[in-house]
């Protein structure tokens, strides 16, 4: 009698787990994305060569490559939703996007609000500095000067690792990459802080008005974001990318963006 009370026991978990099982995918943005036949993807066109538009107006890049390659292999299509940064997490808490691709830091204040993928690229922060000050800074430590101004963008970790690293000196923050880096350029600040695949591009674009410090001085991982409770697509996205990287996607669609530069042509 005790075997079959422990054997009902058993099934009666087992059903219960399934059921379960059943209503976490229910819920799963995976099972909504294949329902509707489309990812949405939430993103801020303007950060090069993450995600940017072209000279027709289409949002291109590294992540929206990544993006179409996902959606490929889940069958659907790719509708790319431009988001301010500052909005761009409740956006996506609010489902007006499925995830978040767009260059975003994994930080422990963000992974309260979302989960995040494993790392798809490791970036940091680097320094366009003054043409005039050439020889003169050599590194993050040496700007951090009450007689400098640095400019960067506001909300970003440049944003919190210049006033972190560079405390001394003052701050101004704005609204987009390239407002802050020409403040640089039209002398109104000393350098600018940013990721540093932005200021390698941007640097080499004004070469004649800007020096890049190229050493990174902070280590960020970037991560998808998607809302919390969902193992499912989680699941997905993670052995997706295990996937790509291993079997040469990924490396096609790194060296298209950061290794050759012909895509710039095309950019607005």
């Amino acid at each position: 009698m005790k075997k079959v009370l422990i054997a009902f026991a058993a099934m009666i978990s087992a059903t219960v787990a399934s059921a379960s099982d059943i209503n976490l995918w229910e819920k799963s943005t995976l099972n909504d994305i294949l329902t509707r036949g489309e990812i949405q993807v939430c993103l801020e066109a303007g950060y090069m060569p993450f995600d940017m538009r072209d000279k027709k107006g289409n949002i291109v890049g590294f992540d929206v490559d990544i993006a179409k390659s996902m959606a490929k292999a889940m069958g659907v299509k790719v509708d790319l939703r431009n988001t301010a940064w500052d909005g761009i997490i409740p956006a996506l808490l609010t489902s007006k996007c499925d995830i978040i691709i767009s260059g975003m830091t994994i930080t422990a204040e963000r992974n309260l609000k979302v989960n995040f993928t494993d790392p798809y690229i490791i970036v940091g922060q680097s320094i366009l500095l003054s043409k005039d000050l050439e020889g003169k800074v050599s590194s993050y430590r040496d700007l951090n000067n009450s007689k400098y101004t640095i400019a960067t963008k506001l909300g970003t970790t440049a944003d919190y690792a210049t006033k972190r690293y560079l405390s001394k000196a003052k701050v101004n923050l704005f609204e987009t990459e390239s407002e802050g880096a020409l403040e640089v350029i039209n002398g109104n600040a000393d350098a600018f802080v940013y990721d540093l695949p932005f200021n390698a591009i941007y640097g080499s674009q004004n070469s004649d008005k800007l020096v890049h410090l190229d050493t990174p001085f902070t280590y960020e991982p970037l991560g998808m974001a998607i809302r919390k409770g969902d193992p499912d697509f989680m699941n997905f996205i993670n052995n997706y990318l295990a996937q790509i990287k291993g079997d040469g996607t990924y490396d096609k669609i790194y060296n298209k963006w950061f290794v050759s530069d012909a895509w710039m042509k095309n950019i607005q």
